[in-house]
């Protein structure tokens, strides 16, 4: 029997891999896990992760072998691995390329590699309205149209699909990438934003095409994505998260790329620019319907152009009824964008399915080295619930604890605190509740003058100017609802003081600290502020957000006080 004391890891038979923060190799141990497995919880000194059948798919796209995954383990464990384990991970892994789609003679082809899995796939009755019909003992024809279903519902089952089927070409237009910005700043792909393009275009082969890539906020995805555009130079179909990104986007393609003006089209709620051979979108404006009972009247926007390319910005929030659309669209090349494959609806197979499989991934903590993006420091402050809240948070309902205690009105003393601490800085003090972050402004206003809050309701002009006075440095300090989540350019922030989130939402949690990665000049840092009630349902979702931030390498510093700010430990 194995025994390694020094070693980190626990891995269990149920899947489940403990992990011990205080040994010497935990950091390469946590960087190895994270390719192969999902982190569950992390408490201070033991993170508990799972292994999936999901994530190991995602690592067998990426090129991680069943033995890589099973020697990282033997690396790091302290006792024997269960043998069901080492089953498993090769079960699993070897799954993955055991069923591929073709398209040949005009039809859509399933292809097996065992016969009997063929045949079992043919006899299953939840499958056969799929199929059209058995062409021999491995290959079984697809209907047309069901391209998309058939990956859904056999990833469902256990069996992911190698999608080699290959793209419907689109309309060409010539897209170069500039050497020069026309601010005239010397441009190129960094090296792993090229590595990144290459792994997704694959040369322009079947193999590629569709996936998703993984990087930290503030790593330049949206230069990645441009980068794919050069290499396809097909009509592009753009999904962004909001009128703010899609104009971000925008700038950046006229800036950094040959396209002209003409060439890029909007279809938002204020302009339908869809004859375009660039056109940018919204998820709001692609989910609007009139009534619950009505059509998504612009869900054709899909089908409208001849797209070579759609480009998913922040897939993780793809909504549902863009997935249903996705579906029938398998035959076009597809790029999800996005800093992690969380979805707090659980739908990461859905992803796989339809948008691809995870094609490229790089640790926040390796930019960080390499300094493409900032070093920051993570610190939850822990508040205590005033006296005369302690008996409305008592009696409450749930969802009311959780609003209770996020807008514990103690929090405001801390924020006044920070500003000062960091008055030389640029901040950003983010929230969920709007009432919250009305009394936030009031009250800064006070002693700092005005403090401008930028929420859903600010018009996207004002919007635009208030975010130019903070990148301009005439503005130090800006409030801003859930709308900063995603895709917003602010690069000399490098404070971020958050004061209430969306319960447990760890995709939150990460693109808010990303806010602030942007790198800094002379290598300044950048802080990142948790304010939560302590020994309330707000320190609870607390815990579940920082998950991923803690997957990625940080530690949040924790930091408790009494109730008159002062700190107890």
């Amino acid at each position: 029997m194995v025994f390694n004391p020094e070693n980190p890891m626990v891995v269990q038979s149920d899947r489940s891999v403990f992990l011990e923060t205080n040994r010497p190799n935990y950091e390469a141990a946590r960087d190895a896990l994270a390719q192969f497995a999902e982190l569950i919880k992390s408490p201070e000194h033991i993170h508990t992760y799972r292994i999936t059948p999901l994530s190991l798919w995602n690592a067998a796209s990426a090129g991680l072998t069943a033995d890589e995954i099973i020697h990282s383990l033997e690396t790091y464990t302290k006792y024997d691995i269960p043998q069901n384990i080492i089953q498993d991970v090769r079960e699993y892994v070897s799954r993955y390329g055991q069923l591929k789609l073709i398209f040949e003679n005009d039809a859509l082809i399933l292809v097996a590699k065992d016969p009997a899995l063929a045949k079992e796939l043919a006899a299953n009755r939840a499958l056969e309205r799929f199929f059209e019909r058995v062409i021999d003992k491995e290959r079984i024809e697809v209907k047309r149209g069901m391209r998309g279903r058939v990956k859904q519902a056999l990833i469902k089952i256990g069996w992911p699909v190698e999608d080699l089927a290959g793209y419907v070409e689109g309309e060409p237009i010539e897209i170069r990438l500039r050497e020069q910005t026309l601010s005239g700043k010397p441009f190129q792909l960094r090296q792993y934003q090229r590595d990144a393009a290459d792994v997704f275009w694959a040369g322009g082969s079947a193999r590629g095409g569709s996936g998703v890539l993984v990087l930290p906020c503030g790593a330049g995805k949206t230069i990645i994505g441009i980068g794919v555009m050069s290499r396809i130079c097909q009509h592009t179909l753009i999904l962004t998260t909001n009128i703010t990104a899609l104009r971000q986007w925008r700038d950046e393609l006229l800036d950094k790329t040959t396209l002209q003006p003409e060439d890029i089209g909007e279809y938002s709620g204020e302009v339908k620019e869809r004859e375009r051979p660039i056109v940018l979108t919204t998820y709001q404006i692609l989910t609007y319907r009139k009534s619950r009972d009505d059509d998504f009247e612009h869900l054709d926007l899909f089908n409208h152009g001849r797209w070579g390319l759609i480009i998913y910005d922040e897939v993780h929030l793809l909504p549902a009824p863009v997935f249903r659309a996705v579906a029938e669209i398998q035959g076009k090349r597809r790029l999800g964008l996005t800093a992690t494959l969380v979805r707090e609806d659980g739908k990461e197979d859905d992803v796989f399915s339809l948008i691809g499989p995870k094609k490229f991934d790089v640790p926040w903590k390796v930019l960080e080295k390499q300094g493409w993006i900032a070093t920051a420091e993570c610190v939850e402050i822990r508040i205590p619930l005033p006296e005369a809240k302690r008996m409305e948070y008592a009696v409450a309902d749930t969802k009311s604890k959780f609003r209770i205690a996020s807008e514990n009105p103690l929090k405001i003393e801390v924020i006044k605190e920070l500003i000062q601490r960091h008055k030389a800085d640029n901040i950003l003090i983010i929230g969920q509740y709007l009432e919250q972050l009305h009394v936030i402004a009031d009250i800064l206003q006070k002693e700092h003058g005005p403090v401008p809050i930028i929420t859903g309701k600010t018009p996207t002009r004002e919007r635009e100017r208030i975010y130019g006075d903070f990148k301009e440095g005439r503005l130090k300090c800006l409030i801003v609802s859930k709308v900063a989540n995603f895709a917003i350019d602010l690069p000399d922030a490098n404070v971020a003081i958050q004061v209430s989130g969306t319960f447990g939402s760890r995709q939150e949690e990460a693109q808010r600290l990303g806010r602030i990665l942007r790198p800094k000049a002379e290598g300044k840092m950048a802080h990142f502020y948790s304010l939560v009630s302590k020994d309330t349902k707000d320190q609870e979702f607390a815990a579940n957000r920082q998950l991923f931030l803690t997957e990625q390498g940080y530690r949040y510093v924790i930091d408790v006080r009494d109730e008159q700010g002062v700190r107890s430990s």
